[in-house]
């Protein structure tokens, strides 16, 4: 469904596709959550309950280490230590570019998270430890054939609580190879493209059913024998009845406008912005939500608003407008010299209210294509309200409407301005306006 901020501008734009960005999906034991499932696992992967004790779950998570980087060093793999507030997707990058690895694992970063770990007393009492503590994750960062990058990130403790990370633009570079798509792609985004129409048909596949079973393929094609063996042997994960369930966290949408000339793109943007950050209140921005009712607050310390416009400027070259919705941002921003990015980015999928677990991916995507295009036409109607700053000084001179000539509409002039006040104010009447008798 076109938007009237692309249909407003379609005369500047060679093309526009919509498409999935970033997917994270929690990867869970379901049994392992829980007090008494984790203890009827233990007995199914050690035989009794003599070694559920504390030491020997640190010495599992030890083993899942050793394990790690001794087949990392066996088999040429980097392993690197990130420390916090190092941004792993660039050291990602970094290797992807230089690897010579076309399919599988080329790399593992390690860092620390919070992660659930379970606290053992002497007497066999399983209970969660509080606060819950920072514990080393491993991610895994693999090539796929049909998803291309993507990276599981995996707790060393059991139950080994996972999230598995994919990019709908990687899978739709892939799909285009294949169907022998010519493309330029500059980071995250595709800036030339030889069939438009066919790329965006590949893009639209992701809100299908069918993506359901893909998600689902490429989780199992990798979780268990790439990550989840370190810590259990395939014969211990079939032995324990150990399998993954899967439930969507995060997804990103967004629809890309490629401008034929990056010039044009750079003043629609600025435009967009000046006029925007100071019209989106708090009415619009629940009406761009599809709320009924102002969501509850909750105080927390050294937390964003949960409502906000910002502009931010990371770096020297690139503008980014957000309009910040508790766990939900819209954000326009530019991606190369002519494509224009309006993205949704939902921070936690339960709060689109229809449901989290994998089966639901094609209503999560269909909900944030409704958020996106209610921004865009919320941004339209701001849009509209102004008129270029040449028009002003064209307005002034005379015209012609057919063989009349018609004089020009000098604002300046008092009387020309209440006349367009009047229309203004009369305009919304849906039976329009008559004189009233003397």
């Amino acid at each position: 469904m076109p938007d009237s901020l692309s249909d407003r501008y379609a005369d500047l734009l060679t093309g526009s596709y919509d498409c999935v960005d970033r997917i994270v999906l929690n990867a869970y034991f379901r049994m392992g959550h829980d007090p008494g499932g984790f203890r009827m696992w233990w007995r199914a992967l050690t035989g009794s309950d003599d070694t559920l004790e504390n030491a020997y779950l640190m010495r599992m998570a030890g083993r899942f280490s050793r394990r790690i980087r001794g087949y990392a060093k066996a088999n040429g793999i980097p392993v690197v230590d990130c420390s916090v507030g190092e941004r792993k997707h660039e050291i990602a990058e970094e290797y992807l570019a230089k690897t010579k690895v076309t399919r599988g694992l080329f790399l593992i970063l390690v860092g620390r998270a919070q992660a659930p770990v379970w606290d053992v007393s002497a007497n066999h009492h399983i209970e969660r430890k509080k606060p819950m503590p920072y514990v080393n994750h491993y991610s895994f960062h693999i090539l796929d054939p049909d998803w291309g990058h993507i990276t599981i990130k995996i707790s060393g403790h059991p139950p080994f609580p996972a999230q598995v990370i994919l990019n709908g633009h990687e899978y739709v570079a892939c799909q285009a190879r294949k169907a022998g798509i010519h493309f330029t792609k500059e980071g995250n985004c595709f800036t030339h493209i030889s069939d438009a129409a066919g790329l965006a048909k590949i893009a639209d596949t992701l809100s299908e059913q069918r993506t359901v079973g893909r998600l689902s393929q490429v989780c199992e094609r990798w979780i268990y024998t790439t990550c989840l063996c370190f810590a259990l042997e395939v014969e211990e994960q079939k032995q324990s009845g150990f399998y993954y369930q899967y439930s969507n966290y995060q997804v990103e949408y967004s629809r890309n406008l490629i401008f034929e000339i990056g010039g044009h793109m750079d003043q629609v943007f600025q435009a967009l912005i000046d006029r925007s950050r100071v019209l989106l209140d708090l009415k619009t921005v629940r009406t761009i939500r599809g709320y009924q009712r102002r969501p509850k607050y909750r105080k927390r310390k050294k937390k964003s608003a949960e409502w906000e416009v910002a502009v931010e400027k990371p770096t020297y070259d690139l503008t980014i407008f957000k309009l910040h919705c508790g766990k939900l941002t819209l954000k326009i921003y530019t991606k190369g010299e002519r494509a224009l990015r309006i993205e949704v980015v939902v921070h936690n999928t339960q709060e689109l209210r229809c449901g989290r677990s994998l089966e639901k991916f094609p209503e999560i995507v269909v909900e944030a294509k409704r958020i996106l295009e209610r921004f865009m036409d919320a941004l339209s109607c701001v849009d509209q309200r102004f008129i270029a700053d040449r028009m002003l000084e064209q307005l002034p001179a005379p015209s012609q409407v057919g063989k009349t000539k018609v004089g020009g509409i000098d604002l300046n002039k008092p009387r020309m301005r209440w006349v367009v006040e009047a229309v203004v104010a009369l305009s919304p009447s849906p039976g329009g306006f008559t004189r009233l008798p003397s």
